[in-house]
């Protein structure tokens, strides 16, 4: 049975994107190596992992995930550290409700990452 995400999978095609994305996961938003391999690296989100690997050269993208959220307790704080890393900012901070009354709030905000990737930063209550 399935009991959790394990990782999103992105891949770059040169050693410059891998070492920028590399450097903005464990470097802008603290996230430690949890393991690293000549053309990969997995990092630690503290539930679940992010893999990036440096083969993909020449390869056709896959797939149609919208963006990828990750658990923060401190939305603005970490918009603001990839804000002044120069990074785009699509969404926020914000807050929403989830759901029907009484609603489940959260604080989000949305970014593009060094790959292209859209990444949401997700404070629930």
């Amino acid at each position: 049975m399935i009991s959790a995400l394990h990782h999103v999978s992105m891949k770059c095609e040169k050693a410059e994107e891998f070492q920028k994305a590399k450097a903005f996961y464990c470097g802008i938003l603290g996230l430690p190596v949890w393991r690293e391999w000549p053309e990969g690296v997995l990092i630690d989100t503290g539930n679940g992992m992010i893999e990036i690997f440096c083969n993909g050269a020449g390869e056709p993208g896959l797939g149609a995930i919208r963006h990828f959220a990750l658990s923060d307790t401190d939305v603005d704080a970490t918009i603001e550290k990839v804000r002044q890393a120069g990074y785009e900012i699509l969404t926020g901070p914000r807050d929403i409700s989830i759901g029907p009354e009484p609603g489940y709030p959260a604080r989000i905000a949305f970014c593009t990452g060094p790959l292209g990737e859209q990444i949401e930063f997700f404070q629930g209550s």
